[in-house]
């Protein structure tokens, strides 16, 4: 009963086949929670997949409901000694959209293809190869020491590419049941493929849209250009106003007063880096004075995601009635989540756009969320981690992304802390998404390494 046979033991998992079999049987479930025929596949897949694994480690099971969920979820628990830490785990089992006739020639989003040392499928990173790793890291501890040495629960949702509806009201309402001492789940990705990564919160984000309504229908440009206002033109002098052309944020409220110190010390040691299929770098973009790191896990990032005015695809010669954005704020800790909307709406009383209208669809409002990069657990992860896989992880103060995070932070009042099992170039939320197998095996290396030493009874004192 050692730590390296639990290790050993994981690497056989991987080594033997039988991680592949075991996601490819999730890959070809297509949970897609945005498309409501797929519906009876989100219960399927917590009835069918989930359950009877976590029932073979000693699991009890039930299945919760919230009536503003889009999926069911699955909560499950191993109490060994209510004296012991309680560890929760989170995951979610519903992906995007398949996508399907964009992939690549000869893979598929439903079909589990390894190719190049990749496996390719929709969800082999987001999210069911990550909660497939980890739950197997708990199996072979448990194998190994005949119990974990601590207590687990673990909840699955079927709703997070949906914005995780009904999650909020739910750990609300079910406070009690999802008592634990700590978070500990895997989801987004690693600052790099190659190096180990651990974050501790996510940024978080609202969208909105901002649009101009100036009259029912376009009129002849030769008749009245000149004399009726564009709301193309007056909306992109709007959105111009909120950033510097090099995209600094010009609205106060929405940056943070300062980088705090022990954000820039954590990630001082940190590269940005997409791999040989990631983007390049605008080094002129964004709040000057920032590493790369600093600007993506420490500050606040402003994105138009989508605009329309007109007809683009057959455009005509007419002054057009109306033009239309979706934008978007990514924001850290210090930001205030409820003045977002009215600072922008001052923002541009003030510069003189009174006639653009902001509506919030409510799609995406996750808050910003960051435990102590200080905290005694967060070390303990890190050199756990290190000492399985024999390189010093990166440390995150929070991921770039947006999560649910804040709900387990400030609802159920946890320490959570997060190891990614994938890379920032794994195509998630896109055609081809894929998990390269040298992450997967590692991944699988540092959690059973990690579940060990919890249940050594060596983790910090809660």
């Amino acid at each position: 009963m050692t730590r390296a046979q639990a290790i050993a033991k994981a690497q056989d998992y991987f080594d033997s086949g039988r991680m592949k079999s075991d996601l490819a049987r999730l890959v070809a479930m297509p949970s897609e929670s945005q498309n409501p025929d797929r519906a009876p596949v989100l219960s399927e897949y917590l009835d069918l997949e989930m359950r009877p694994l976590l029932e073979k480690l000693g699991f009890a099971c039930r299945i919760l409901t919230h009536p503003k969920a889009k999926g069911p979820f699955l909560y499950a628990e191993r109490i060994e000694d209510p004296a012991l830490p309680t560890i929760l785990g989170y995951g979610h089992g519903d992906v995007i959209r398949g996508l399907d006739a964009q992939w690549s020639e000869g893979l598929s989003p439903w079909k589990l293809v390894e190719k190049n040392g990749r496996w390719y499928g929709r969800g082999v990173v987001d999210n069911k190869g990550q909660h497939l790793i980890n739950l197997n890291g708990l199996r072979t501890v448990l194998e190994t020491r005949g119990k974990l040495g601590f207590n687990a629960k673990y909840l699955i949702e079927m709703g997070e590419e949906s914005g995780s509806p009904g999650l909020r009201e739910l750990c609300a309402d079910e406070a009690e049941l999802l008592k634990a001492d700590i978070l500990i789940a895997s989801d987004g990705p690693r600052l790099n493929a190659e190096r180990p990564t651990v974050f501790l919160g996510a940024r978080g984000v609202i969208t909105f849209d901002l649009q101009i309504k100036a009259r029912d229908a376009g009129h002849h440009s030769g008749n009245w250009g000149g004399l009726l206002s564009d709301p193309a033109i007056q909306l992109a002098h709007a959105i111009a106003s909120v950033t510097s052309p090099t995209g600094q944020i010009r609205i106060h409220e929405w940056v943070p007063k300062e980088l705090p110190a022990a954000v820039r010390r954590a990630v001082a040691d940190c590269e940005v880096d997409g791999g040989p299929d990631g983007p390049q770098i605008d080094p002129n973009w964004g709040e000057a004075g920032l590493t790369p790191a600093e600007q993506v896990f420490g500050w606040c990032s402003f994105d138009v995601l989508a605009m329309k005015s007109g007809v683009p695809e057959t455009p005509v010669n007419a002054v057009p009635p109306s033009a239309w954005a979706r934008c978007g704020l990514r924001f850290v800790v210090g930001i205030d989540p409820h003045d977002v909307v009215p600072a922008l709406r001052r923002h541009l009383d003030r510069h003189g756009f009174p006639m653009v209208e902001i509506v919030t669809p409510g799609t995406e409002r996750f808050g910003a969320t960051r435990l102590d990069p200080d905290d005694a657990w967060v070390q303990f992860t890190i050199d756990s981690i290190a000492k399985s896989t024999g390189k010093k992880p990166a440390l995150l103060p929070n991921l770039g992304g947006s999560l649910p995070n804040d709900i387990f932070a400030e609802v159920l009042k946890l320490r959570t802390i997060w190891v990614p099992h994938s890379y920032p170039g794994c195509q998630q939320h896109a055609p081809d998404e894929h998990l390269p197998v040298t992450i997967a095996r590692e991944g699988l290396t540092a959690m059973a390494g990690l579940y060990w030493d919890i249940g050594s009874g060596e983790a910090p004192a809660l």
